[in-house]
């Protein structure tokens, strides 16, 4: 980019601003590993050596990573793991299969999965098996050496390891366990999980059958850091080609990291969450408004970005509704108003809607009760409502108990971004006797 004489106005091209953009996206999407794990050195030792004497040695091991969103534990195995395949006798033997709970929901597809990822589809073929452990243990088997002497060390890592708990009869779990137990192959174990009491959710037999080592990680880190993390994951490097548009982007970083409101917005995330992931979203949303006539991130964008960031989905359903919709949850807010925690059915509603109609000198909202009953239905089928527990299908439909899975306030802010919504029905809604 050409040089420009001192004191000219810099303008940044649409190269430029297109630079900015590519840069940042492929910093906020693909994370970069902190160069060293701060904070969990002890948990980093433990973790290489159980793996190394799995990928080295040939020992079999199982072990959990438990702790909070955002603290670290896929960080804390990826950097593990990369140590380890740095080695070349590792990188050439140690397998690998990547299971998440959320993706592999019964023990039908896990054992898909795990025969996809060592390739072993072609030698599985059409072979019927009489049970899991014999369809695991043949994969294992043809995991073998030429000189069908020792196995090749594998690695099976479970994502929301509380999740396969839920499984029928826990039988990957117990699969899984019992063979890194027995030593029929080298195999090591590591789940990740959110939950504290994930041993509470094991069967008997599967507990019995884990190594009880367990490594916990607690996120550490304190407001300031978060902000400093801001600050990094949007600075421009020395290296930028327009050396003039690096200086005004990271002025304008920090004057940004600098502002109240944009502190307070960060503040409210950071107490929500410090996901790491999460915070990179935010900033995605921000970068998004980044263009040649507006060459920086400002305060208005990252509040823009909070706001579409932490929207409420159910309030933002309210915004779809008909006046006739709305009114019907208007008058069981009404109903929750008066009786506490009490559940409501649907003749409650219409009396209470009907109340509000008969204010009216020149009603425009005139519904007939067979129309009333199909809007109710369709907020039942929008979740904005649900059956009260112990109220049975047998019952009446108009005198079904049902709950409004709404608060006070998500109404009251869906009534203030509603569409052209009438007065009256606003005023009813602030009215306390409904």
């Amino acid at each position: 980019m050409g040089k420009r004489k001192v004191g000219e106005a810099h303008t940044p091209t649409g190269e430029c601003v297109s630079e900015v953009q590519r840069l940042l996206r492929e910093r906020l999407c693909r994370e970069q590993l902190p160069q060293s794990p701060e904070g969990i050195e002890s948990q980093h030792k433990h973790l290489l050596e159980l793996l190394r004497r799995t990928a080295i040695h040939g020992e079999s091991n199982s072990v959990l990573i438990i702790g909070p969103r955002g603290a670290g534990k896929t960080m804390l195995l990826q950097r593990v793991l990369g140590e380890l395949l740095e080695r070349s006798d590792v990188k050439t033997t140690l397998l690998q299969v990547h299971l998440n709970g959320l993706l592999q929901t019964d023990d039908r597809i896990a054992l898909r999965e795990i025969t996809r990822q060592l390739h072993l589809e072609n030698v599985v073929g059409d072979k019927v098996f009489g049970s899991f452990a014999e369809n695991l243990a043949f994969l294992l088997e043809a995991l073998k050496k030429g000189d069908r002497s020792s196995s090749r060390p594998v690695l099976f890592t479970l994502d929301e390891f509380d999740l396969f708990a839920h499984h029928k009869n826990q039988t990957l779990l117990y699969n899984l366990l019992d063979v890194s137990q027995s030593a029929q192959a080298p195999v090591a174990v590591v789940g990740l999980t959110c939950r504290l009491d994930v041993l509470e959710l094991l069967e008997k037999r599967v507990k019995s059958r884990f190594s009880h080592r367990q490594i916990h990680l607690l996120s550490s880190v304190t407001f300031r850091q978060h902000l400093e993390r801001v600050r990094d994951q949007l600075r421009l490097p020395d290296t930028f080609p327009d050396a003039r548009f690096t200086q005004e982007w990271n002025a304008g970083v920090e004057a940004l990291c600098d502002d109240k409101s944009v502190e307070e917005v960060l503040q409210r995330q950071f107490n929500s969450t410090k996901d790491f992931r999460s915070l990179n979203r935010l900033l995605m949303l921000s970068l998004s408004r980044v263009t040649v006539a507006h060459p920086s991130i400002r305060p208005a964008d990252l509040l823009d970005a909070s706001r579409l960031f932490s929207a409420d989905s159910k309030a933002n359903i309210l915004h779809g509704l008909s006046i006739l919709e709305l009114c019907l949850v208007i008058a069981m807010k009404h109903l929750n108003d008066i009786y506490v925690g009490e559940p409501f059915n649907l003749q409650m509603v219409y009396n209470e809607f009907k109340k509000f109609l008969q204010r009216k000198s020149h009603s425009i909202y005139n519904f007939e009760q067979p129309v009333v009953m199909k809007a109710f239905e369709h907020l039942q089928q929008l979740e904005l409502i649900r059956p009260a527990d112990g109220s049975t299908d047998r019952t009446q439909r108009e005198y079904r108990l049902m709950r409004l899975m709404l608060d006070h306030s998500q109404i009251m802010e869906a009534l203030q971004r509603y569409p052209q919504c009438p007065t009256d029905v606003k005023q009813w809604a602030m009215s306390a006797f409904g």
